[in-house]
């Protein structure tokens, strides 16, 4: 364990956590610098210019990552019928009613995202505690309450994800895995940050993004220029 911490540090010593970085830049550092035995994940941060004490500036929604998140994940279904069979054949991993909220009132929370029908939010209401404390609670905002739910199970999958400000005005997203090409990893950053700034509340005044630090799971956290317009980041190179 000793020495996994020396390898760390002197990482760690190597990195300018004052230096504005561009995004693919970043991004380089922090693949290169990423040395744990396990495929680190890859985060952003963004911290914005709204007051999340007011209702119409607290941010949530979903963004899709063109390369995903290298992350497999869990979805429960709650539907019937002819949806519960669309959510099967599009690859669910738990589909129920009454039987699976029975089971998480159990206890049981074995997945990541939860996906219902709206008829079946009646129901799923009665857990509503127990999920919405583990920000499993399905949300339309979200997409996750749909009559669509083959489209919703796949979109999950293939690496659309949920983001939502916290009582300080951040946004944490997952961005992918270390073991990601740049390329990816870059795509997906201007996704996020693409979407972050389409879902801007018209309320919110004076500077929005006012910061954006790039980090992976055992790795130092890496400044990103906050005034970088999406379609930039594509076409930034590395050290530019």
């Amino acid at each position: 364990m000793a020495k996994v911490g020396k390898r760390l540090k002197a990482v760690h010593e190597q990195i300018d956590r004052d230096k504005i970085h561009s995004a693919p830049e970043a991004i380089e550092v922090i693949r290169k610098s990423a040395s744990a035995k396990f495929d680190e994940t890859v985060e952003v941060a963004f911290k914005l210019g709204i007051d999340p004490r007011k209702q119409d500036q607290m941010i949530r929604g979903t963004v899709a990552l063109p390369a995903g998140t290298g992350k497999t994940v869990r979805v429960a279904v709650f539907a019937q019928g002819d949806k519960a069979r669309e959510a099967e054949e599009a690859g669910a991993d738990i589909i129920g009613a009454d039987d699976l909220i029975e089971r998480i009132t159990g206890g049981w929370l074995e997945f990541d995202v939860a996906v219902a029908t709206p008829d079946m939010m009646p129901k799923v209401g009665r857990i509503g505690k127990t999920l919405g404390t583990r920000g499993l609670m399905p949300n339309p905002k979200a997409g996750t309450v749909t009559v669509d739910v083959g489209k919703a199970i796949k979109d999950i999958k293939g690496g659309r994800v949920e983001y939502r400000t916290d009582k300080t005005g951040n946004v944490h997203l997952i961005l992918g895995k270390a073991s990601f090409e740049s390329e990816a990893l870059v795509r997906n950053f201007a996704a996020a940050l693409e979407e972050l700034i389409r879902a801007k509340p018209a309320t919110a005044k004076g500077k929005y993004v006012k910061g954006i630090t790039l980090s992976s799971t055992m790795g130092p956290g890496l400044k990103i220029d906050p005034n970088i317009a999406p379609k930039d980041v594509i076409g930034a190179k590395s050290g530019e």
